[in-house]
């Protein structure tokens, strides 16, 4: 997940590099941004999902839900060849193509949850091997606008103003007209920049986790292990029938500190709580999107009717992190054997489901 305005300057970093004005500069730039307009077509999802079938619903979060369809290879090839098939332009499609594609790619690189292959595939994938507010991949391509920036702000003063300009900030000025000479050297060097910083940290990550998986004499999932900080990152595991252990890991010292979580933890007599958390379990596997991946369940009753609060193990461990901070709140009437379903994030206020979420 990287900044809105950083993603923009990659669109613009890839005009300047292929020699793009004009129209087709604001359409590039238009482009770098597309993926993330799909923010309004999960407003619609959820405007619609509770009023068609489970089956619909899933479907239609694919399409419509925020890092899905339009996050995906398959979208960014779509989008090539419909600029394609309207301008003849080859070098203008390779541009809308990479304007699409390097979003993809930067958020998967770094901690969102995608489906890069739908709709060949609604596996979730990502790699996860940088941090994203790493300042290299936010601050590095916000480059050209403030070039861009600074230039119209230039332009735009008197005389007099724009000598003072000149006078206090000569070594920015021959920056910029070193710029302007080498134009698309220049940019399409910061690209190269960008691209290698997104080869060289999933590279190094997967040695990171060699060693935390030797050390611990298990093998720890690549694509779980989360970053939390700059090269720091938070990785679990399974480690007995009833307990998960979470580490914390770094590329300076390996693990730096690990704990226990509790599977099933139960308040109170509540014999038959297993069961229950499997059945709670077992209606979240059939939902959408599946936030959680080291599941944990608190196991609760009162007068008659059995709670399951059902969560990510990993949640309490950080602090304001929006990719497994999901609870779901299920409420089983022990006697009827119905059931209401509730959901609540960081600061938000809980919301019940509707039925067709889960079955």
């Amino acid at each position: 997940m990287v900044n809105t305005l950083s993603h923009l300057g990659v669109g613009l970093l890839l005009s300047y590099a292929l020699g793009l004005k004009g129209r087709k500069r604001l359409v590039l730039l238009f482009l770098s941004l597309l993926p993330d307009l799909d923010y309004f077509t999960y407003s619609v999802f959820t405007l619609i999902s509770g009023s068609v079938s489970h089956e619909a619903r899933n479907q239609l979060f694919y399409l419509l839900g925020h890092r899905e369809f339009t996050h995906s290879i398959f979208f960014a090839f779509l989008v090539a060849l419909l600029i394609w098939f309207s301008t003849k332009d080859r070098r203008f499609t390779f541009g809308g193509l990479q304007a699409v594609f390097l979003h993809i790619l930067l958020d998967y690189t770094t901690s969102a949850k995608m489906r890069p292959f739908y709709p060949f595939s609604t596996e979730e994938s990502a790699l996860r091997a940088i941090y994203p507010f790493d300042p290299i991949l936010n601050l590095l391509p916000l480059l050209p606008l403030y070039i861009v920036a600074s230039e119209f702000v230039k332009n735009s003063w008197s005389t007099k103003d724009r000598d003072t300009w000149n006078r206090k900030l000569n070594g920015l000025n021959r920056f910029h007209s070193l710029v302007n000479r080498n134009e698309k050297k220049f940019y399409a060097s910061v690209i190269l920049v960008l691209l290698l910083w997104i080869v060289v940290f999933p590279v190094a990550k997967i040695s990171l986790i060699r060693h935390v998986s030797d050390t611990e004499g298990t093998e720890i999932s690549y694509r779980n292990t989360y970053p939390i900080s700059i090269g720091k990152f938070l990785a679990a595991y399974s480690y007995s029938d009833t307990h998960y252990k979470l580490i914390k890991v770094s590329y300076w010292s390996g693990v730096e500190k690990s704990f226990y979580v509790e599977k099933v933890s139960v308040t109170g007599n509540v014999p038959d709580a297993q069961a229950y958390a499997e059945r709670a379990g077992k209606l979240y596997s059939a939902s959408v999107p599946q936030a959680i991946d080291y599941p944990v369940y608190s196991v609760s009753e009162e007068n008659g009717l059995v709670t399951v609060v059902l969560s990510d193990a990993r949640n309490p461990y950080v602090d304001k992190w929006p990719y497994f901070d999901t609870v779901y709140r299920f409420v089983f009437d022990r006697e009827s054997g119905e059931y209401g379903v509730y959901e609540s994030h960081y600061g938000r206020p809980e919301k019940k489901l509707d039925k067709n979420y889960f079955e």
